[in-house]
Parts: C-alpha cells; sequence; structure tokens
C-alpha cells in the first residue's frame, strides 16, 4: 500500500449515470463510527483483514526501533478484544482459508499459520519478490501475494503452502479481487492507471483496462453480481503527471468500459463492496470513509462521506454483519525527522509526525 465524534454536515445527493460528478466534502447518511477500540502495540501497519467465518480481525504490525518483534495480532471481530499474538509473522497484510485453516502473512519470508494454535507452520521464500498486497481466492484455494519491484503475484496453494507459479502482472501491483469463477482484478498503482486482468486457471494476465488520466491508484472492488468495479485512486494528472483530484472511477468488469467517476475528498489506500447493500467503501488518508450506492444498472450515488480518523486509510468488511474495519495511530502534533522504515510493514509518518504511543485504535463502522 501506500505510505501513509462524528461530523455529519448537510445532505447531498447525486445520481448519475454515465458522466462526472463532484463529491462533497461531508454529508449525511446512515453509517456511523459504532466503536472506538485503543488496542495499543507500537510499529508499521498496512492492511487488516476480517475472517468472517474464524469471527477474527487479523493485523500484521513491524518490527519497532525499541525491539518489538515483527508480529500478526489478532482480535475478536465481535468485540475487537485482542485473542492473541504470533510474533514473528509480521507483514504487509494477512488472509485465511477457513477451509483448511491455514493463515498467510505477506511478508519476507510469507508466513503460514494455523488459525486454531495460532502458530507459524512454515515460512515461505518470496524472493526475488517483495511482498505487499494479498489476496484469498477461496474458488481455487489459491493464495495471491503482489509484490511492487517484480511487478508480480507469487500464487501458493493454500492447502499446503507449495508455490504454484507466478504471474507477471505487466504493473506495479496494489489490491486485488477476485471474482470466484477464474478471473482475478489487480489495481495497478502506475502512471496512468490500470486494472489488470487476470486469468487464474491459465496464470496470465489477459489485459489491462485504462481507467482515463488517472493513477496513484490502491484500492479496487467488486460487484460479481454485476460485473462492476470500484477503483480508489490517490491522484490524477494530465500528460505531465501532475497530481489531482482523488477520484473512485468505476468500471465495467467484463471490457473495462468506463461507467462515471467521483472525486474523493482525500486519497484512498483501500476499497470494499458489500454486496448485501449495494454499496462500495473507500477509506482515505485524511480521515474520511467514502461511501457510493448503486441505484440501479449503471446508476450511481455518492451516498456519504463519514468522518472517521486521520490516517485511517486501510479497510476491511465483516460481511456478516456489514460493519466496516479500519485503523489508525494517533500522531503528535510536532513533526520529527524521518524515523528508520519499521520492518515488515511501512511506517504511519505521514509528514514524520510521530505516533503517540499505545494510540493505535481500531474502528468499527456500521449502521
Amino acid at each position: 500500500m501506500r505510505r501513509l465524534a462524528v461530523t455529519l454536515v448537510c445532505a447531498f445527493v447525486a445520481t448519475l449515470t454515465v458522466g462526472f460528478a463532484q463529491a462533497p466534502q461531508d454529508t449525511a447518511g446512515p453509517y456511523k463510527v459504532l466503536k472506538r477500540a485503543r488496542v495499543g502495540g507500537d510499529g508499521g501497519w498496512d492492511y487488516l483483514d476480517a475472517d468472517v467465518t474464524g469471527r477474527r480481525l487479523y493485523i500484521p504490525r513491524g518490527a519497532t526501533p525499541q525491539g518489538a518483534p515483527a508480529r500478526l495480532t489478532i482480535f475478536n471481530l465481535d468485540t475487537l478484544a485482542r485473542i492473541g499474538t504470533i510474533d514473528g509473522a509480521g507483514g504487509h497484510g494477512a488472509v485465511v482459508d477457513p477451509r483448511s485453516g491455514h493463515g498467510f502473512v505477506s511478508g519476507t519470508p510469507v508466513s503460514m499459520f494455523d488459525t486454531k494454535t495460532m502458530n507459524v507452520i512454515k515460512t515461505i521464500d518470496p524472493r526475488p519478490a517483495s511482498p505487499d498486497g494479498i489476496l484469498f481466492d477461496a474458488s481455487a484455494e489459491r493464495v495471491y501475494v503482489f509484490s511492487h519491484p517484480t511487478k508480480s503475484a507469487l500464487v501458493l496453494d493454500a492447502k499446503d503452502g507449495s508455490v504454484v507459479g507466478t504471474i507477471d502482472l505487466g504493473g506495479t501491483p496494489e489490491e486485488g479481487v477476485a471474482d470466484g469463477n477464474g478471473t482475478l482484478y489487480v489495481m495497478m498503482q502506475d502512471m496512468p492507471g490500470s486494472v489488470a486482468v487476470v486469468d487464474t486457471r491459465a496464470m496470465k494476465t489477459t489485459a489491462h483496462y485504462p481507467i482515463g488520466d488517472v493513477g496513484r491508484c490502491n484500492g479496487l472492488a467488486l460487484d460479481v453480481k454485476n460485473g462492476v468495479l470500484f477503483a480508489a485512486c490517490g491522484a490524477s494528472g494530465g500528460p505531465s503527471s501532475q497530481p489531482g483530484p482523488a477520484e473512485m472511477v468505476i468500471l465495467h468488469a467484463a471490457d473495462g468500459r468506463m461507467l462515471t467517476t467521483f472525486d474523493m475528498p482525500g486519497s484512498s489506500d483501500g476499497a470494499v463492496f458489500n454486496p448485501s447493500t449495494g454499496e462500495a467503501f473507500a477509506t482515505l488518508g485524511n480521515g474520511k470513509l467514502f461511501v457510493v450506492k448503486e441505484t440501479g444498472s449503471s446508476r450511481f450515488v455518492v451516498e456519504q462521506v463519514l468522518d472517521t480518523m486521520d490516517g485511517a486509510r486501510t479497510i476491511t468488511l465483516d460481511t456478516k454483519s456489514g460493519h466496516i474495519f479500519t485503523m489508525a495511530d494517533e500522531r503528535s502534533p510536532a513533526r520529527d525527522t524521518p524515523a528508520p522504515a519499521a520492518s515488515g510493514a511501512r511506517g504511519r509518518g505521514r509528514g514524520f509526525r510521530p505516533a503517540i504511543p499505545g494510540s493505535f485504535t481500531i474502528l468499527e463502522i456500521g449502521k
């Protein structure tokens, strides 16, 4: 992923079919912050993952200069109480295969763990890849570990952790989503941006969907039923690649045809889609949650912009409760000199404002 009290103001809804729309800065809507769990703990962080079946929330943490090891922290998904920690299993993201009971953390090495005993089973050397994002595809029981420098996905068998192969993605990968029927979509972070389309059976990238004059995209969500992709982009720009406003770009999954785009009031590092409600969510680094709702065939509305917590830019969804989870730590007002990057996960030093010790917080959002 890229480095890095609810205030509800005037209601505003903009419905459109195909075209462009300005997004409101703050809007009233159905969502609110239900819980703020100040769980503490130091070290870098990147992704978080909700295990809907096992009712757990997984957050990898990086090592700290003070001596805390890289580790995987595990919380109860219903109460946000801490369940346990797996030392040494640090990295950027974690996923779980409910069928085999195996979990994986995208670090160097990749750690494979037992979800019941919370012990590491084995480690997998990903080199020359440098793991970042990670995705579990239940339809094939495979894990995809995305690497920036090698522009590829390392494919693992979730049943035994064996390496199935490597897929050349033709760009710098960020968040990926699977349709459960042999196709994988991966957000490319390059400028201009695109979505890579992968045939998981052939282990081959078959297409790149351009998303206009937009780049630095990170989050990607998929409505499988209606075949719609939601790309959350951090900045857009012209031919000179100068940063512009952040946007959510909505595409047809079948052919990449653009449906519409919305300006977002901040850059995003993650997106999810709730099939039960027809809503796409993007967490923004300036502490807002951007919500878009499908209202019909190729029709979308900016439903809400919700204040969350400054720096809460990654996201996961509990499809059972319909609740969104994100996280951040509080930052000192004073700026500091650049600190060494945390091992196994990027530091969250936005502007090099140091984190307040013990302030790491998980936010639960719902109606």
